[in-house]
C-alpha cells in the first residue's frame, strides 16, 4: 500500500504544479475554482503524507 500511496502523492504534486505553473503564466490572479483546487490538492498530499507516516510507526 505504500508504493501507492507514494505514487498518488506524486500524481496529485504533479496535477497541483501544472495548475500553479498555468496560473503563474497567466500573470493574473487565477479564478476561485482553480485556487481552491490547488488548496485541495495540498490537503489531499499532507492526508497521504500523514497516512504514510502512521504506518511507518
Amino acid at each position: 500500500m505504500k508504493k501507492e500511496l507514494e505514487h498518488l502523492a506524486q500524481l496529485i504534486r504533479e496535477e497541483q504544479r501544472r495548475l500553479l505553473q498555468v496560473a503563474a503564466e497567466s500573470g493574473q490572479i487565477p479564478p476561485a475554482q482553480t485556487l481552491e483546487r490547488i488548496a485541495m490538492l495540498e490537503l489531499n498530499i499532507a492526508a497521504i503524507e500523514n497516512t504514510l507516516d502512521e504506518t511507518d510507526k
